[in-house]
Formats: structure tokens, sequence, C-alpha cells
């Protein structure tokens, strides 16, 4: 079986979209399925990450803006040029819709679409949508092919494994905090990373453990690091891969509303959330009237203040922290800490969907 996965990773797009990809391409690679990457030569790209990983990619060459149908003409040189059909072609990217889909078309046997905005019009044969809206079974109405599958919601989330083997481990949260995971993906553009730090440092809660993760594609590191270094209660943690671990450990997370939202929901961890990008925004607000997570608002708006506040009060509501981890569980359609069954579909199934 022969799968290819069209997408692009950058500062300004992040690394949320290649992350969910490789996800899924270990899975199929585990059912032994052949897969290789076609992505965009962008400023911090992960196409050399995608790579050591072991898949091929194909590298398409930097331009500050291309038309859907250029970029659709490159790609489908590149699959004339492999050698056999493909079988799946993955799209995950927000610059394409069904002009592109259908250019490709012919080249493969059938095309699935990795999407959140239900923006624009798609040409293929399943969508998955991983984020939560009201009403979100007619979120694709008129968008999509009759024939078109739909897989929507958190419960089909693509998360790594990393995130699977924590779940086991899970522990049943009472609503106290001893310890905040603070993480902003992989670039941060805005720094939000140093405005809750600087939060933190005003509460002034040495008794609270503060872990710092920062991505390679964060242009702020160096300032973050120093700012760390004088916290004696903060650890700084640069581009790791334990993240899930992280998670597991800490009580309470400040964080961007972007694809790491389920993996928090997924291990029940009450989270202050910042919407960092205008796509981040219907679902943030969405889960916080869902009364899964706090909806801190814009980043422009956020300030270190302002998040000193939320805190000083959240501090002091240890029921409410408790309902949020239990509503973060229940999102995801797995059962509560300490119980074994779970309706989660795991990028495994979805790899066993695609293969068969």
């Amino acid at each position: 079986m022969n799968v290819c996965i069209r997408t692009d990773s950058s500062v300004a797009i992040g690394s949320g979209h290649v992350m969910r990809c490789l996800t899924l391409a270990d899975a199929l690679h585990d059912a032994n399925a052949t897969v290789s990457f076609v992505c965009r030569e962008l400023p911090g790209n992960l196409n050399e990450y995608i790579a050591q990983k072991g898949y091929q990619v194909h590298s398409l060459p930097f331009k500050e803006s291309i038309a859907c149908e250029e970029d659709a003409q490159l790609t489908l040189a590149i699959l004339a040029g492999n050698g056999g059909a493909i079988d799946w072609l993955i799209v995950d990217h927000y610059g394409i819709d069904a002009r592109w889909e259908s250019i490709l078309r012919s080249r493969v046997k059938k095309m699935m679409v990795i999407d959140d905005l239900a923006d624009r019009r798609h040409e293929c044969d399943l969508i998955l949508d991983q984020n939560y809206y009201p009403e979100m079974e007619h979120r694709y109405d008129d968008l999509l092919p009759t024939h078109c599958r739909k897989l929507l919601g958190p419960g089909h989330a693509l998360l790594r494994m990393e995130f699977l083997q924590a779940r086991k481990k899970l522990r049943q949260r009472d609503g106290s905090v001893g310890r905040i995971l603070i993480s902003f993906g992989g670039s941060d553009l805005t720094n939000e990373t140093e405005k809750a730090v600087l939060a933190l440092r005003m509460l002034n809660r040495p008794d609270i453990l503060l872990d710092v993760v920062v991505g390679s594609a964060n242009p702020h590191r160096a300032g973050i690091e120093k700012l760390c270094s004088a916290l004696p209660n903060a650890t700084f943690h640069y581009q790791i891969s334990n993240i899930a671990e992280l998670m597991l450990q800490a009580d309470l997370a400040i964080g961007a509303g972007g694809a790491s939202t389920w993996e928090r929901c997924f291990l029940g961890l009450p989270t202050l959330t910042v919407i960092t990008a205008d796509n981040q925004t219907e679902t943030t607000v969405a889960l916080a009237e869902a009364g899964v997570i706090w909806n801190l608002g814009c980043a422009s708006e956020v300030t270190a203040e302002s998040l000193l506040e939320t805190l000083r009060q959240v501090l002091t509501e240890p029921i409410v922290l408790r309902e949020k981890s239990l509503a973060a569980l229940r999102i995801m359609g797995v059962a509560d800490a300490g119980e074994e069954t779970s309706h989660y579909c795991t990028a495994a199934d979805l790899a066993n969907l695609l293969l068969h």
C-alpha cells in the first residue's frame, strides 16, 4: 500500500499539521504501508525532522506565495515521477481545496483530507476534523461529495503513541495544584510563554513547580531560558520528546488552543487557553462554553497581569479544577481516570480503515 501525505510546517504555520500527520504515518508504517511526504521548503520547516523519522520527503521550492493550482501541478509532477500508483493521498493543509484535489484525482486511487476550518469545498473520499463544535455533524454540509465519509470530533484526534501510553498511568486529579505546565507549541511568535512565566513569577508561589516547554522554532528561546533560570521552582525544557509525561505530572496547564488541546484533554489536564491563531477561536470558545477549558481570549488581549488575576482565582477553586479535568476526558470520548473502558479511536484504527 502506497500512501503520500501533503502537508507543510514553518515558523508561521507551526508544527501541528506535520506532527499529527507523522502520528498517522507511523500507524500506517506499522501496518506495512509505504509512506512519503510532499512538503514545501518554508522558513523553519520540519522537513529534515520528517526525514529523520525515516520517511522520504519530496520538497517543493520556497515561494512567498503560490497559487493552489500551481502547487497541485508541482505535486502531480512529483507523484508522476515517483513510480507506482498512490493508494491514498492524505492532505493536511489550509491552502488546499477542491481545485487542488481535482487536479490530483487522476494520479491517486483515494484521497483523505484533514481539516478543521470547513470554509472551502473538498474533493475527497474521507475527511477528518478532530475539533469540537456544536452540531459538528452538519459542519461540512454542501462542502463534500456525497460519497465522502466523515470522521468528526475529538474522539478521532491523531495523538502520538506516547499519549496512549501515558493515559494508562493517568491518576485521578483532585483539584490541588502543585505543578504547572507552560507550553505554547513549536514557535510561539507572540511570546505567550514569557507572559505566563512572568505571571507565575508575580504569583510568588515557590511551592508550585513550573515546567516551561519551548520548541525549536521559538525565536524567544534565549530570553525565556534566562527568565526561567532566575526562578528556583522553574525547569526549562527545549525541544523535548516527553511532553506527555509532563502533562501527566502537571495539575494545570497554560497553553495555546491548537492541536495540543486534544493532547491535554486526553490526559484530563485542566488548561488556561490562549487563542494564538484565528483558526483556534471557534473550538476554544465552544470548549469553554462546554466547561472543558478556561478561555483567556486572543493573545493580543492577554497580559501577564490578566493571566495572574485568572491564576489567583483558579487556584482557589479545586472543585472547578476537578470538574474541568473530568470534562476534558469526556469530550475526548474516553473514560474517567482509573476506568478501563474507552471509545477513543486511535491512529492505528484509522490506519486500519485506510488500508482495508
